[in-house]
């Protein structure tokens, strides 16, 4: 089968489609004949040689999300069926023309939505879910702080909490964007290039704050957020090493907390896919939230795929077709 592997870790001109062995499904894994494949930021660290995919899997394959048809079933699945058309989290593996996962990973794909859609849901509505609402318990009424609103996670975030009930500040790069996250439902979004957050939400404050960047973020993260606020990290783009005033976490009752997704055994994904489930695809079926594309590449045009989710201009999330 073909997949587009790392041959080195560099630009993205490392990147090079190659054939490699065909997959079989164990006892209980579905194969998938991927249609689309998510780009996310994890691929550009792993293709740089700075987030290593996990033991049980190939770190040559970039890739964590896929949508696709099932196209043979491990002989203990019981979930699925050949033909099924299904959307799947991974832990790498899916820039390639098919995969093998876990059926416990896998959610139907939706009347209404197409293959292109569907891939661009797994990483980020776990992700979201996972922080947000498992870890940071956001509850309707209370208020959320999302750093960088126009990426994959940041909108998928702004819809699913704003349809929950809760109020949504972001920051974001530009005006362009600070309108294109109020419109999905961004109660308040910040230019961060022009503004400063936390004197904006003096007086405001946030329940619940996920972060990508940390460094120069945390301490102001920790003045923005309420008492018995929650501090949730999923990245450190500017910087993992921080100073902590202890007093300020006493006093304020703050949790801080941070995960990443990629290495959490099979029986969490297994059961946050239940949640996302029950909790998400009702939101997606009325229309409260929906998928954000910014661009779709043929798997042929990686390299380019790559270069432009570098670039930082792009609103939402950037796709890889298979059939193109």
């Amino acid at each position: 089968m073909k997949a587009i592997t790392i041959t080195k870790f560099g630009g993205p001109e490392v990147l090079q489609l190659t054939e490699v062995t065909d997959l079989i499904p164990s006892k209980n894994e579905v194969l998938i004949q991927v249609k689309a494949s998510g780009i996310n930021r994890s691929d550009i660290l792993q293709r740089k040689g700075k987030y290593a995919a996990p033991d049980s899997t190939s770190n040559e394959i970039p890739g964590l999300e896929v949508s696709g048809i099932i196209a043979a079933c491990g002989p203990e699945v019981t979930q699925w069926k050949k033909g099924d058309r299904v959307c799947a989290l991974l832990a790498g593996g899916g820039y390639a023309e098919y995969v093998a996962v876990k059926e416990g990973q896998c959610l139907p794909i939706l009347k209404g939505l197409n293959f292109v859609e569907a891939a661009s849901l797994p990483e980020t509505v776990f992700t979201v879910w996972s922080n947000i609402f498992d870890r940071g318990k956001l509850k309707a009424g209370e208020s959320l702080l999302v750093h960088g609103g126009r990426s994959g996670i940041g909108i998928t975030a702004i819809q699913i909490a704003h349809a929950l009930g809760s109020k949504v500040f972001t920051t974001v790069g530009s005006e362009e964007k600070a309108k294109y996250c109020d419109a999905l439902g961004s109660d308040l979004s910040i230019n961060y290039k022009t503004e400063d957050f936390e004197e904006i939400l003096k007086g405001k404050g946030a329940d619940v704050i996920l972060d990508m960047i940390a460094g120069p973020y945390f301490q102001k993260n920790l003045n923005v957020l309420n008492e018995d606020g929650r501090l949730i990290h999923i990245n450190a783009e500017n910087g993992k090493d921080v100073e902590l005033d202890i007093w300020q976490l006493m006093v304020k009752r703050i949790t801080i907390s941070g995960s990443t997704l990629r290495a959490r055994d099979y029986n969490y994904k297994k059961r946050l896919t239940k949640e996302v489930f029950q909790n998400i695809w009702p939101l997606i079926e009325n229309g409260k939230f929906k998928p954000v594309i910014y661009k779709t590449f043929s798997y042929q045009n990686v390299i380019n795929a790559h270069q432009c989710i570098e670039e930082g201009s792009h609103i939402g999330k950037i796709i890889l077709d298979w059939d193109s």
